[in-house]
């Protein structure tokens, strides 16, 4: 691999890896503004339609939701496309953990997340295309997450999707007592 293409790979990392912390920073001070300009235009807002502004009506209401917030970033594993332009990769995909913390009314609620996200080179600018939020559990700070099924954050009773869509999590288990180790077994 040529000193260019290897540089052009090295800068990508660096450039994606700004988006988590620029993205955390931009929903604690409430910058929708930078917030939604951290996608890519054409983003899917799913029913609400495409573009920023559609996702910016699906952002602000959930953000509204909750008074202050931490978004405490750690871990960006990053995999660049294999489409190699004259500038490098312009695709991207990316695990990155983050302990969140809200304050809703009384509560102060702790959320251990797993974003997972697609990430595009737009003229120049590495951009979300998608953000998938998964998490192993939302509590209050005062609660064990086993004594409150995992999600004392979603009333909707919604389960929490980690660990068990990797594979890997069902066939280490598969033949143990998890009973032994846990009250709150995911199956």
């Amino acid at each position: 691999m040529p000193s260019s293409a290897r540089l052009a790979r090295i800068e990508a990392r660096q450039e994606i890896g700004q988006i988590p912390i620029r993205y955390a920073i931009a929903v604690d001070s409430r910058d929708m503004e930078s917030w939604v300009n951290l996608f890519v235009p054409d983003v899917s807002a799913g029913r609400r339609g495409r573009g920023r502004e559609a996702l910016r009506t699906y952002i602000e209401p959930m953000v509204a939701w909750f008074y202050r917030s931490i978004h405490l970033i750690c871990g960006h594993q990053i995999d660049l496309g294999p489409d190699e332009g004259a500038d490098g990769p312009t695709t991207a995909t990316g695990k990155v953990y983050c302990r969140a913390e809200h304050e809703v009314g009384d509560r102060w609620i702790v959320m251990a997340i797993r974003y997972e996200d697609v990430y595009r080179k737009v003229d120049g600018a590495w951009l979300l295309e998608s953000r998938k939020e998964r998490y192993w559990y939302a509590a209050d700070v005062t609660e064990r997450p086993q004594t409150v099924r995992f999600d004392s954050w979603d009333e909707n009773g919604q389960k929490p999707s980690l660990p068990a869509p990797e594979g890997t999590w069902e066939q280490f288990w598969a033949a143990a007592d998890v009973d032994a180790v846990t009250a709150s077994p995911l199956s």
